[in-house]
């Protein structure tokens, strides 16, 4: 009853926001260059994208360039919810994502966005056991040859779509063991500074409140600045990117006033629910 809700409030929240259409439509021309389609946000990444009207397309309309999907391993598939009440064995990672990426790259000649070779990022939140879900995402990669960034050899071999696995740790130690493969996994913070590659931890996750008691009112102690600045360094310093979940994400100053310490921070992925508040953000601060 509760999944079935929040749906229908983001479908009531997509038909609130449909008036905003025309304009994002000549935001969005104004986005793309001759040629080229609409240059992605950067910094977008929406988090629970599944439970949006439209999984993924929704989130690719607002222009985001990274995507979030919770998967649960049922009965040798890989079923995308919330929590288990949510579970629908029609909508599985291969038919909301994998194949609608490879339709999208395919029609787009090689990239997400036309023209545009920054890769998507597809972060993968395993819910359940994590060596049996990664070992059937691995296979359900394989399976999309050329569309994923891969690790081979020693090297990191771009793709139009960039997979990283978050979730379940137990995922860590089989991804480890691969020579090749065509995913990446999301670390934390204990991984600053250790001997974890880039290469294998391209992106650092962690939770906004287990680390920082700021909320966006008043300013930003600076102690907390000056640590969310470190934070940011060191991963930068590695390669890694930086994200953090559980952010304020109640349109309001609050929020607005989070989101801008972390893109002054250089944090690298700002997460949300609410498309369109992201979206206006960062073409309001990204010029």
């Amino acid at each position: 009853m509760a999944q079935t809700t929040r749906r229908r409030a983001l479908g009531l929240a997509a038909a609130l926001s449909a008036g905003l259409a025309a304009s994002q439509t000549a935001t969005t021309a104004q986005a793309a260059g001759p040629g080229r389609g609409p240059r992605p946000l950067l910094r977008a990444h929406a988090h629970n994208d599944y439970e949006h009207p439209r999984p993924l397309l929704d989130a690719l309309d607002h222009r985001f360039n990274s995507v979030e999907a919770d998967i649960y391993l049922v009965d040798g598939d890989l079923l995308v919810a919330h929590d288990p009440v949510g579970l629908d064995p029609s909508r599985t990672l291969e038919s909301l994502y994998l194949a609608p990426l490879a339709a999208r790259v395919r029609e787009h000649h090689g990239s997400v966005y036309g023209g545009r070779r920054v890769p998507l990022q597809l972060l993968v939140d395993i819910k359940t056991e994590g060596e049996a879900a990664y070992r059937e995402l691995d296979r359900q990669l394989r399976r999309h040859r050329g569309l994923f960034t891969r690790y081979a050899h020693g090297r990191v071999q771009p793709g139009p779509v960039t997979v990283v696995v978050s979730g379940d740790r137990a995922a860590r130690a089989p991804m480890e063991a691969q020579r090749t493969r065509s995913a990446f996994y999301d670390g934390r913070l204990a991984d600053l500074g250790t001997s974890a590659p880039s290469s294998f931890v391209p992106l650092i996750s962690d939770n906004w409140t287990g680390l920082f008691t700021w909320q966006g009112a008043g300013p930003m102690p600076a102690t907390e600045r000056d640590e969310l600045r470190r934070i940011v360094a060191a991963a930068h310093a590695a390669g890694q990117r930086v994200r953090f979940w559980a952010t304020p994400d109640v349109a309001g100053p609050e929020r607005d006033a989070v989101w801008g310490e972390l893109t002054a921070a250089g944090v690298d992925h700002l997460n949300s629910d609410d498309l369109a508040g992201l979206q206006a953000f960062l073409e309001a601060h990204e010029r």
